[in-house]
């Protein structure tokens, strides 16, 4: 398992974002050497992990509990294929782009060391929005990316340091429960019956996925 590319990316104007500035930063581009990562603050404040990345709303992107993006190069390799098209490292707006890691299989709360030192920590997948669609160009994406169900991680930042392409990855912590990022997706997305499951992934869950969950639960029951 390894990282194949570090992806980062500059604010864009394009015309397909709701920022009052008309700006995104989702075009991400592979860079050469090393990047530092570090936590960027609550979100809201701090944007993305990687310095030299930018994230434009701060109000749904960035932030400690989604501080680093992570995209499957396998998954985006079945995207290439049913889209018949070329799909370049960071084309998802990740900033890691892996080889040989099951990103959406992951455990909320599964640890992954990156090279020598940095350590995160995955906390939820990503959910599609109107500039993701707009970015790509494909019709109906955001439908098509949802049902899929193989979104990439979110993580935070356990321990800071610096990555680079062809670091190796490992996994040096599961915990003892059956939430994945793809089951917490479908919880959230598709199959909303599921969101009192995912908590079972405790403090370690995206706090704003936690809450939804809670209020389901107070509503509806287990």
């Amino acid at each position: 398992m390894k990282l194949l590319s570090v992806n980062l990316g500059r604010a864009v104007a394009v015309p397909y974002t709701d920022h009052p500035q008309g700006v995104t930063g989702i075009d991400k581009r592979p860079v050469d050497g090393p990047v530092r990562v570090s936590a960027p603050g609550p979100k809201g404040v701090g944007g993305s992990g990687l310095a030299g990345d930018t994230v434009c709303t701060l109000k749904y992107h960035g932030g400690d509990d989604q501080a680093v993006y992570a995209m499957a190069r396998e998954d985006m390799d079945e995207w290439e294929r049913e889209l018949d098209r070329t799909l370049p490292d960071g084309a998802f707006g990740e900033n890691l782009t892996t080889c040989g890691l099951d990103v959406s299989g992951a455990l909320i709360g599964e640890r992954w060391r990156i090279g020598p030192e940095v350590v995160l920590e995955v906390t939820s997948g990503r959910i599609p929005c109107r500039t993701f669609q707009g970015h790509l160009g494909e019709k109906g994406w955001v439908r098509r990316f949802t049902r899929r169900g193989a979104p990439g991680a979110y993580l935070r930042v356990i321990v800071p340091g610096e990555v680079r392409a062809g670091d190796a990855v490992e996994i040096v912590h599961r915990p003892d429960h059956e939430v994945t990022v793809a089951l917490q997706f479908r919880a959230v997305t598709t199959e909303r019956t599921l969101l009192p499951r995912v908590l079972a992934a405790g403090e370690a869950l995206h706090p704003e996925v936690a809450r939804t969950a809670r209020e389901y639960q107070e509503k509806y029951g287990a």
